[in-house]
């Protein structure tokens, strides 16, 4: 049995496996332009964080229908199940989907097909938390936020994620008051590709309760401090930086000098399709790479149930909490 886990750095577009890319091209009528899967894979060799966006943006042609959303998410949540996770806190990005022509409640009645259900189908509790992307007009984000209004009982949070040089958080402030005025919660990806500044203005303007990401915050020592006192989650997503080259080789990563430092840090699978594992894999090779002690392992899990947007149910985040403490490691760590 795996180390039970939160994941909270998870997009849904980035868990289409090449298999169901071509089940739901075939489905809806859609030419890929690639002759198999095999050759579809070849094509997750990226350069930086815009080559693997160009991609993902591409594949999200396939998604449709509410019932592609349906089994977008339930083909996620089965996974992560298998790798221990426990919670999951969903990301999905509905620019992209409705500059297709697909409908909001298309897309988030698809995906609650699967997370109203989860605990019982796949024995995972979710949150969903709606994305703006960094690189469209913070008009389109405030108009993407009155869209969602009639489903907001369906929505925890929202996030800022998409190309992130050259569009600092600051251009997003009023889109992320208006969300705090509704009750949602806040994220936002920083520091991945940006500098460290963009932590801080995300914290200063957005009033953001977790960074996704936040690798450099390591170039800025004040900023660490910070980061510590505060308690503010860094949710890390190692395989993620190195195929996208943000770091050169998993043993570079510097997950274990910002656990020394007492960042309350996170593991995470970011788009896992696209970067080789999901959130099992990523502990697994956190652990051979990083030389992480099973004892790291587990703070690393109990720091993803901390973390969680669970303060609406804090019976579950204890019941979570005593199963991370309460677990026996084997042979193999995930």
């Amino acid at each position: 049995m795996p180390l039970p886990k939160a994941e909270l750095h998870l997009h849904i577009e980035g868990t289409l496996e090449p298999e169901l890319a071509f089940q739901l091209a075939a489905r809806n009528g859609v030419s890929l332009p690639y002759a198999d899967t095999e050759a579809l894979r070849e094509a997750y060799r990226f350069e930086d964080l815009q080559s693997f966006l160009d991609l993902y943006y591409e594949l999200m042609a396939v998604l449709r229908t509410e019932q592609d959303f349906a089994d977008l998410a339930n083909a996620y949540l089965a996974r992560a199940a298998a790798q221990g996770v426990r919670h999951a806190e969903i990301f999905f990005d509905p620019q992209a989907h409705l500059a297709r022509g697909v409908a909001m409640g298309t897309v988030v009645e698809g995906l609650w097909r699967a997370l109203g259900g989860s605990e019982t189908t796949h024995g995972v509790s979710t949150r969903l938390i709606m994305c703006f992307l960094r690189d469209e007009s913070a008009e389109s984000a405030l108009a993407t936020l009155e869209a969602a209004k009639p489903y907001l009982d369906r929505i925890t949070g929202v996030g800022l994620d998409s190309a992130e040089v050259g569009h600092p958080p600051v251009k997003f402030r009023e889109v992320y008051e208006a969300a705090a005025a509704l009750g949602l919660r806040r994220v936002a990806h920083a520091g991945e590709e940006g500098p460290p500044e963009y932590i801080t203005e995300a914290l200063d303007v957005l009033g953001v309760e977790r960074v996704d990401h936040g690798l450099r915050c390591v170039e800025d020592p004040a900023l660490v401090e910070r980061l510590v006192r505060e308690r503010i989650p860094l949710t890390l997503c190692p395989l993620s930086n190195v195929r996208l080259r943000t770091v050169d080789t998993l043993a570079d990563h510097p997950l274990p000098a910002m656990l020394d430092a007492g960042l309350l840090c996170t593991v995470n699978s970011d788009d896992p399709a696209y970067f080789g594992g999901y959130a099992g894999d990523n502990f697994a090779a956190a652990h051979e790479a990083l030389g992480l002690s099973r004892d790291r392992l587990r703070d690393l899990a109990r720091n993803s149930f901390l973390a969680s947007f669970l303060e609406d149910d804090e019976e579950r985040r204890a019941r979570y909490l005593a199963e991370v403490d309460a677990y026996e490691f084997g042979d193999a760590v995930s």
